[in-house]
C-alpha cells in the first residue's frame, strides 16, 4: 500500500507573487478544470460536480479529510449480522435551505426517488439494493435490503446519495438539475456556464461554520490560466492542480502546494461491442503498445504509478493482477493474430482540457508505430456526458475509445468495479463504457456484493480483477498523484483521495 504524502510546505523565493487581496470578506474563488455538468448529486457522472455539491447539499454520511467515514446528518446507525438491514439515527434540528424539516420521512423521499429504476437517476447504484424504507420515528429510519451488503453505509457517504428538500423535489421536479437546495454550509446562489456561486448559510447546523461569506467555482479548462489566477489572486484553490507548473509554484513562498496519493485510475475505454475492440486479442494488443512509464512521465510528469489491476492500489481489496510490459512486438503479433496487420484507425475521445488533451495524444502516439491511427476528439464536460454516459442501448452508443480516470468516492472496491465492469452496468444505467460483458466477472462482483464477510469479499473482488485484467476492457494506464495549490492566505480546505475537495472549514487567514 501507498502511504499518504505529507504536506509539501513550499518555501523556496519566486518573483512570482499573490497580489493582496481587498476585503477578506469576499467569496473564496476555487479554480477547476472542467466545467461542471448539473447540480442534482443523484444524477451527476462526474467528481467535480458531485463534489462542488457538497458545498449545498449533505448525506447522512460522509468523509473527512482522509476519506474516513464520518456521520453528518446521520448520528448513528446500527446493522444486524447480515448486513440487510440498517437502522439509522437522524440529528435532530436540522432545516433544508427552503426552511423545510429534514426528517426521517425526507430519508425515505430521497432513498426512494433514488433508488427507482423508472426515475434514470445515475446515482441509483448506491441503493439500488433497498428493498424498503421503513419510518421507526420522526429520526429514525431502518433500510431493508434485498440482499446482504457490507458496504451500505459507504454507498449512503457517497456525494451521488445527498440529501435534496422533498417540498423543492415537489416543487421542481426534473428542473431541482438548476434549483439545488440541501441542508449544507452555503446556499445555491446561480450557476452560468463555467461558474457556481454559493453563499454562507447563515442557519447552518454546525456551529461557528462557514468562516467566509461565499464560494465561487471557476471552471478553467486550460492549466496555465488556473496557475495565473491563483499566482494574482484571482483564486485561492486550485484542486487538480497542473503537474508539469508544480516546480514553478514551487517558487512561490506565498503558495502551499500539496502531493498525496490518491485512488484515482486513468485508463482508455476500449468500447467491446465495436470491431475490432470486440476482439481480446486487439484490446491486449493495445495494452502492450502503451509504455505506462512513459505516460506517467508525460502526463503526470512522473507523479504517477503505472496500473497494476482494475482497481487502485490504496483502494480496499486491491491484488495486483498481472502486467502488459511495454512490447510492442507482442503487440504487433496480436494484431496480426487477429488479421490487422496493417493496424486500423479509431477516435479517441477525452474531455476538453489540458491534462486530458495531453495524455490523449500521448497515447495515439504510442499507437501509431503499430499501425493504429488514432484521431483526438475533444469533448467539453457536458458534452461528453450526453455523448458517452447518456446514450440509452449500445447500439446507440457511437464511442469507440475514452481516455478518462475513475474514483471509488465510497472507499470501497464494489463502487469502482460494478458501476464499470459489471454486465448489466451499461450506460445510462452506470458507467460501463466499455460495453464489457464477462459472465466469469459478473459471477466475481455477484458473489462479493452477496456477503457481508471482508475475507470472501476479498477473494471474490480478487477474481474479478484478475479476469478483467486478462480480459483488458481497457487500456490500463496508472495511478497518478493528486497535486493542489492554495494561498497561504487560506486554510480549511482540503483534496481527497478520490479527487474531490472539502470546503467547508475555508478560511481567510489574513
Amino acid at each position: 500500500m501507498m502511504k499518504l504524502k505529507s504536506l509539501m510546505a513550499i518555501t523556496a523565493l519566486t518573483a512570482a507573487t499573490i497580489l493582496p487581496i481587498a476585503g477578506w470578506a469576499k467569496p473564496l474563488t476555487v479554480a477547476i478544470k472542467d466545467n461542471l455538468t448539473g447540480l442534482d448529486p443523484t444524477n451527476v457522472n462526474d467528481t467535480l460536480s458531485q463534489t462542488s455539491l457538497r458545498l449545498v447539499y449533505q448525506g447522512l454520511f460522509g468523509f473527512d479529510e482522509d476519506m474516513k467515514l464520518i456521520p453528518l446528518l446521520a448520528e448513528s446507525y446500527d446493522s444486524n449480522e447480515d448486513a440487510t438491514e440498517f437502522t439509522i439515527k437522524l440529528r435532530q434540528g436540522i432545516k433544508f435551505h427552503d426552511g423545510t424539516d429534514f426528517n426521517a420521512d425526507a430519508v425515505k423521499v430521497n432513498i426512494e426517488r433514488l433508488a427507482n429504476p423508472d426515475n434514470g437517476l445515475s446515482r441509483r447504484s448506491l441503493v439500488s439494493m433497498v428493498k424498503e424504507v421503513q419510518i421507526v420515528d420522526d429520526l429514525t429510519v431502518k433500510l431493508v435490503l434485498d440482499e446482504p451488503f457490507g458496504a451500505m453505509i459507504a454507498s449512503l457517504a457517497h456525494p451521488g446519495a445527498m440529501m435534496i428538500s422533498p417540498a423543492a423535489l415537489e416543487k421542481y421536479g426534473k428542473d431541482i438539475d438548476r434549483n439545488p437546495i440541501g441542508t449544507g454550509p452555503f446556499v445555491f446562489k446561480n450557476w452560468a456556464a463555467d461558474t457556481l456561486e454559493v453563499v454562507r448559510n447563515e442557519d447552518y447546523w454546525k456551529d461557528g461554520l462557514p468562516k467566509v461569506e461565499g464560494i465561487t467555482i471557476r471552471s478553467v479548462p486550460e492549466s496555465g490560466a488556473r496557475f495565473a489566477m491563483l499566482q494574482t489572486g484571482e483564486a485561492q484553490f486550485v484542486p487538480g492542480f497542473p503537474p508539469e507548473l508544480l516546480e514553478a509554484a514551487k517558487k512561490n513562498p506565498a503558495l502551499t502546494v500539496e502531493a498525496t496519493d490518491s485512488i484515482v485510475e486513468y485508463y482508455v475505454a476500449l468500447n467491446n461491442t465495436k470491431e475490432p475492440f470486440d476482439d481480446v486479442r486487439v484490446r491486449q494488443a493495445l495494452n502492450y503498445a502503451v509504455d505506462k512509464e512513459a505516460y506517467c512521465k508525460i502526463a503526470f510528469s512522473g507523479l504517477c504509478k503505472p496500473a497494476d489491476s482494475i482497481i487502485p492500489e490504496m483502494l480496499a481489496f486491491h491484488v495486483p493482477a498481472g502486467d502488459y510490459a511495454y512490447d510492442p512486438d507482442k503487440a504487433k503479433e496480436l494484431l496480426k493474430e487477429a488479421g490487422l496487420e496493417d493496424g486500423f484507425q479509431a477516435e479517441l475521445w477525452a474531455v476538453s482540457n489540458t491534462e486530458n488533451l495531453r495524455a490523449a495524444q500521448f497515447i495515439q502516439q504510442q499507437l501509431a508505430p503499430i499501425g493504429v491511427e488514432v484521431e483526438v476528439v475533444p469533448l467539453e464536460a457536458g458534452v461528453a456526458t450526453q455523448r458517452i454516459w447518456s446514450v440509452d442501448t449500445p447500439e446507440d452508443a457511437e464511442v469507440q475509445m475514452y481516455y478518462g480516470g475513475w474514483s471509488s468516492s465510497t472507499g470501497d472496491a464494489d463502487w469502482g468495479i460494478r458501476p464499470l465492469l459489471y454486465g448489466e452496468s451499461f450506460p445510462p444505467a452506470m458507467f460501463n463504457v466499455a460495453y464489457y460483458n464477462d459472465p466469469e466477472v459478473d459471477s466475481a462482483i455477484e458473489g462479493a456484493l452477496g456477503t457481508s464477510d471482508p475475507e470472501k469479499r476479498g477473494e471474490f473482488y480478487a477474481d474479478a480483477q484478475k479476469l478483467a485484467w486478462e480480459g483488458a476492457p481497457w487500456i490500463f494506464l496508472g495511478t497518478a498523484q493528486n497535486i493542489s495549490a492554495q494561498s497561504n492566505t487560506v486554510t480549511g480546505v482540503h483534496m481527497l483521495p478520490d479527487r474531490g475537495f472539502l470546503l467547508e472549514e475555508a478560511e481567510f487567514t489574513e
